[in-house]
């Protein structure tokens, strides 16, 4: 058999993936996006109401309703096996499935649910209870200490069996938490001053100094909490976080504290019409600059100039409050409770350079390059030590998603190299200077975390087929995106990346977070456009046959289907409506440019002397 790809085929699917993602542009103009609903959202929230309703009268029923619709529809989508994923899609896991048996549990909803509590306590047993939720996370408590705080509050587990937060350290000046070295991550301070509070009110410690010092600190940082709350009343726009201190000052009795108010109303504000919550509101600022870069800001001027400073209006001009982090960063959304981190900020630098106008007056001019020199400065400060970047704050290097990442990192580089190649020379000479010295560095530092097998680890997205939750195929292709100068290309680090990648290539010509993983829409695109960035022909075995299956996936319109991938906290997965359709985008508008090159536009690649046959989308 002989099969033909042609630059017309390309073309043709790039517009119909292309014109399908525009449509989802809001009427402003940006990418609003839709994340996955939540069973962990959506068990959490529910507690909360509960919480809060138990300290109002009888003749108050005001939230009765979505806690009843609330607890029906995680009642609809439990799992076979008893258990409850974080996703419709995701499989069963501990930790949700223990919030979702407590939530019945707190509601008085066993007698009405008693098949799905029974075989939710079967699927607990099985799988290991509390010790597997504290073994899930390890060191990290962030997530732990708050799940087995949820059950608390549903009379399942005795609160002498959680372990205590150190509240009081909120207390400390924000240049002192790196320091202390907290428990919980960078992000993760409302839920220390919440839970820790809550914990304390329940299970007092023995030691008289401490207990001394614990309710001395109450007030002190009840007060922290109330100023770092954003004026929706949605920490971090997430619905968990939000809910954990939500239901945990209200169990202490505090429903008429202002910080459980506005947890209230913004839980309020984010219930869907089906009776669940989203993990969070939105990944607005991120599904837009992914847009733009996935079409290279191909749009015409009178498009370009809204979404330009729309993206403008987004850069933090103020010290955060939650953070602490300088001005000059972008968050993942446009709503009050995002914070500037490390991986939206290179999203929206490369945007901005994507989105510069042909003809623009010299006052939008200076504008734009305020904003990145101002993007750029905001990066090379939190740059750690080591080279790398972390995602939030420079420095907390105790937990996971507090250290430098491999995938951030690489982003982070090519923001840097963008702006470098669009400064003025002779403008910000020094700033050229450090940003020159830290992509260095920072090449430097991911030869250092790449795996033997020539793979690197993301760290804010995995993979539920393959072990640890891990998505080498992901982090691989946003690290080897990196690499592409000619010099970098003949790296060893470049050479075993590409041949991980191809090694672990599926028989039907797609790709999955490793080998074995079923192929997916998300990660097979990402694995085409790298290896088409990094000057690998289209006749390569690899990238013919990754790119014929992400042809037919556009064909057969199975392009749009998702794919769990992404990680939100700990191991909270998601998905994203815009992920599969934007990474099909950036990879055939990729082909499409490589195409245009070739000789005639036409490429003409035999499959029969394939190592391995591809296999259609409806044969699969």
């Amino acid at each position: 058999m002989s099969e033909t790809i042609s630059c017309q085929r390309v073309q043709a699917a790039y517009q119909r993936s292309r014109a399908e993602l525009l449509t989802f542009r809001n009427q402003a103009g940006y990418w609003t996006g839709e994340l996955s609903t939540s069973a962990l959202s959506t068990a959490t929230a529910v507690m909360a109401l509960e919480m809060i309703r138990r300290k109002r009268s009888a003749a108050d029923t005001s939230l009765d309703t979505h806690i009843i619709n609330g607890i029906r529809w995680l009642a609809e989508h439990q799992n076979s096996d008893g258990g409850w994923g974080d996703t419709v899609k995701s499989f069963s896991n501990i930790s949700t499935s223990m919030l979702c048996h407590a939530a019945f549990h707190a509601t008085k909803s066993t007698d009405r649910y008693v098949a799905h509590v029974v075989n939710a306590r079967q699927y607990i047993d099985r799988t290991g209870g509390v010790d597997a939720v504290v073994a899930r996370y390890g060191k990290d408590k962030t997530f732990s200490v708050p799940i087995l705080t949820h059950c608390a509050l549903a009379g399942l587990v005795k609160w002498k069996t959680i372990p205590a937060l150190p509240f009081e350290l909120a207390c400390l000046p924000a240049r002192f938490y790196k320091t202390v070295r907290l428990p919980v991550v960078s992000y993760a301070l409302p839920a220390l001053i919440a839970i820790g509070q809550v914990r304390h009110h329940f299970c007092k410690p023995r030691n008289p100094i401490t207990r001394l010092i614990r309710n001395l600190a109450v007030k002190r940082s009840l007060k922290k909490l109330i100023s770092i709350q954003p004026t929706n009343g949605g920490f971090l726009e997430a619905a968990p976080l939000t809910s954990f201190v939500t239901m945990s000052l209200a169990g202490m009795g505090l429903t008429d504290h202002p910080v459980v108010q506005k947890g209230l109303q913004f839980l309020l504000d984010s219930v869907r019409p089906d009776g669940s919550w989203p993990i969070d509101t939105n990944l607005a600022t991120w599904t837009t600059t992914l847009s733009v870069n996935a079409i290279e800001g191909t749009l015409p001027e009178f498009e370009k100039a809204p979404l330009r400073q729309w993206l403008l209006q987004q850069q933090y001009k103020e010290l955060h409050p939650y953070t602490s982090a300088e001005p000059g960063g972008w968050a993942w959304t446009d709503l009050p409770g995002g914070v500037p981190d490390a991986d939206d900020t290179p999203g929206a630098i490369l945007a901005l350079l994507n989105l510069r106008a042909e003809e623009a007056d010299p006052q939008q001019t200076d504008d734009l390059q305020v904003a990145l020199r101002n993007g750029v400065k905001w990066l090379l400060d939190l740059q750690n030590s080591n080279g790398g970047w972390p995602t939030f704050c420079r420095g907390w290097g105790a937990l996971p998603f507090d250290q430098s990442a491999a995938d951030i990192s690489a982003h982070a580089i090519r923001a840097l190299r963008a702006w470098l190649k669009t400064e003025p020379q002779p403008a910000e000479a020094g700033l050229r200077l450090r940003a020159e010295r830290a992509i260095r560095r920072c090449f430097q530092y991911l030869a250092t975390v790449q795996r033997p097998d020539g793979s690197w680890l993301p760290l804010w997205f995995g993979n539920q087929h393959i072990d640890n939750d891990e998505n080498p195929v992901y982090g691989t292709a946003r690290v080897l995106a990196a690499y592409v100068s000619e010099a970098e290309r003949a790296s060893s680090q470049a050479e075993q990346g590409i041949l991980f990648l191809k090694s672990v290539q599926n028989l039907d010509g797609g790709w999955g977070g490793a080998a074995g993983a079923p192929s997916s829409v998300e990660e097979t695109a990402l694995a085409v456009d790298t290896l088409l960035a990094l000057g690998l022909s289209p006749e390569e075995p690899a990238v013919t046959q990754g790119l014929h299956w992400l042809l037919e996936s556009v064909e057969t319109g199975t392009y749009t289907e998702t794919t769990p991938i992404g990680f939100y906290f700990a191991k909270l997965w998601y998905f994203e409506q815009l992920y599969p359709i934007i990474f099909t985008v950036a990879a055939l508008h990729r082909a499409e440019t490589v195409l245009k090159k070739s000789v005639d536009g036409n490429l003409r690649l035999s499959l029969e002397e394939q190592d391995y046959p591809i296999m259609s989308v409806k044969e699969k």
